[in-house]
């Protein structure tokens, strides 16, 4: 027989019993928290504390597909250009979901119009944290992938494409960059207007492209020879080794962009360097006589462009040999300036989610070879310092 103390305790433990062991079945568990890299993935509520433009690897479930600030949508999905991720699959809660921004690339395998039973799978995101239909959100997506398995990185590093490139500088670093990106798949020039498209996609609207120079969105079907049209812009001017648009240098997308039609024609083939009076219509960029400055945030882009072209063209296999001078006035000999003025805007301008996003859907979709100073922008210096 229990004493009157003895009772009100054991009383109490059963209270206490009853509120936890329930809460021991029905409390779903927090997501193992993560440093967002890709071995070690944030949870979707990490990605929600955490929108502070960074890029971050996230890992969730499938739930819907957003729609609007306040609407995830599970079934008859219009298109393929959005999901929503929760750490929980069964999740209903808005507020416990970050909306994710499929890029084309990604579109045929992870849009759930075309992949509807894709719902409720688990998936593995890279993107730069930032608001979605002003929602928490993951934009600027550059790799993608489903499966419980914390991913291996999409974009080569010191691994296998680039192992023979391990440990060299100069020179030899050069050399070993070259056969590496070498013979890769070349496109016609008719055909460098749909892959622009695909390459230069306003992340913001899938209907438009981001103009190089100018940086405005502008209609993927609004190119031509108009003043206010889109044209192809050869970054490494095709006169600097007179290759025009020839399969090879020609119609290399990684140095091909949309450009304002008339703010390429004030281009034409100037060198790059610092200096000048302001364009008119691309404010932020700079010109005179014999050179041009582009808009801050696109400085590295040219730069690692144009290490790019003078590594993967040495001359071999008929091909033109590039290189990179400390002049500007090169006419149409074979060189392109100023280097130190590029070296200079590398380390100004470091690379972003757009060129990341760019070099993967031209590896992947087009010519099957990558820029090395993108993925790997120190090595600028390594070659020509």
């Amino acid at each position: 027989m229990f004493t009157k103390h003895e009772s009100r305790f054991a009383l109490s433990i059963v209270l206490v019993l009853a509120f936890l062991i329930p809460a021991l079945f029905i409390t779903p568990s927090l997501a193992a928290a993560g440093d967002g890299s890709p071995s070690s993935p944030y949870s979707v509520s990490q990605a929600i504390t955490n929108q502070d433009s960074t890029i971050k690897t996230v890992s969730g479930y499938v739930v819907g597909q957003p729609t609007s600030a306040t609407t995830v949508i599970t079934s008859g999905y219009p298109n393929d250009y959005a999901i929503a991720l929760a750490d929980s699959s069964s999740e209903t809660n808005i507020a416990n979901m970050v909306y994710v921004q499929i890029p084309s690339s990604f579109r045929s395998e992870f849009g759930l119009k075309t992949n509807p039973a894709l719902k409720g799978k688990k998936v593995t995101v890279t993107g730069t944290l930032s608001a979605y239909f002003t929602h928490p959100g993951l934009k600027d997506v550059s790799a993608m992938f489903s499966g419980n398995d914390s991913p291996e990185p999409e974009t080569p590093g010191v691994g296998s494409y680039y192992d023979s490139a391990s440990g060299k500088s100069g020179a030899s670093l050069k050399k070993a960059l070259h056969e590496i990106i070498d013979d890769h798949t070349e496109i016609s020039y008719s055909n460098v207007w749909e892959a622009l498209r695909i390459t230069d996609e306003d992340p913001n609207n899938a209907n438009n492209v981001i103009l190089l120079y100018t940086g405005r969105s502008q209609g993927k079907t609004l190119n031509g020879s108009g003043v206010n049209d889109w044209n192809r812009e050869h970054v490494w001017a095709k006169s600097h080794g007179d290759f025009g648009t020839t399969l090879g240098p020609g119609t290399d997308l990684h140095h091909l962009r949309p450009t304002d039609a008339s703010v390429n024609s004030t281009r034409n083939n100037l060198d790059f360097d610092n200096g000048g009076s302001e364009h008119s219509e691309a404010t932020g960029n700079y010109y005179d006589s014999d050179s041009w400055e582009p808009r801050d945030s696109v400085k590295g882009d040219v730069a690692r462009m144009l290490f790019y072209m003078a590594v993967r063209y040495e001359g071999d296999a008929g091909e033109v040999n590039l290189e990179l001078n400390n002049q500007v006035n090169n006419g149409t000999a074979p060189y392109h300036g100023k280097l130190a003025v590029l070296l200079e805007w590398n380390e100004q301008d470091p690379v972003d989610a757009f060129e990341r996003n760019r070099n993967e859907i031209i590896y992947n979709q087009y010519q099957h070879n990558r820029n090395p100073f993108i993925d790997h922008p120190e090595w600028a210096s390594a070659i020509w310092q």
